[in-house]
């Protein structure tokens, strides 16, 4: 597969990458070697080789959900922080 520079400066655009000419060229070189090396799994011989999916085996675990009681309170809670408003933590404003 030849990657030509048009495809590196469409994914520069498609990142939101600002490459230089420098950059561009050795982006199409390092991403041709990775093409390259990738492509030797090619040549291996999977007839008759079953797919894996998953290489260990693994289950959800379920487990019933319960509300459980709690030994805090909400005043004590409340009491616990810095500024409270209206039975609600009043915390700085972030935007």
């Amino acid at each position: 597969m030849n990657i030509k520079r048009e495809d590196i400066i469409h994914l520069a655009a498609l990142s939101n990458f600002r490459l230089d000419e420098k950059e561009i060229d050795s982006l199409g070189r390092d991403l041709q070697d990775i093409i390259k090396y990738i492509s030797q799994l090619d040549k291996l011989d999977t007839d008759n080789i079953e797919p894996t999916y998953q290489v260990i085996e693994m289950e959800n675990v379920w487990r019933d959900d319960e509300i459980l009681p709690q030994e805090a309170d909400r005043e004590a809670l409340l009491a616990l922080t810095k500024e409270a408003k209206d039975n609600q933590i009043k915390v700085p404003k972030v935007l």
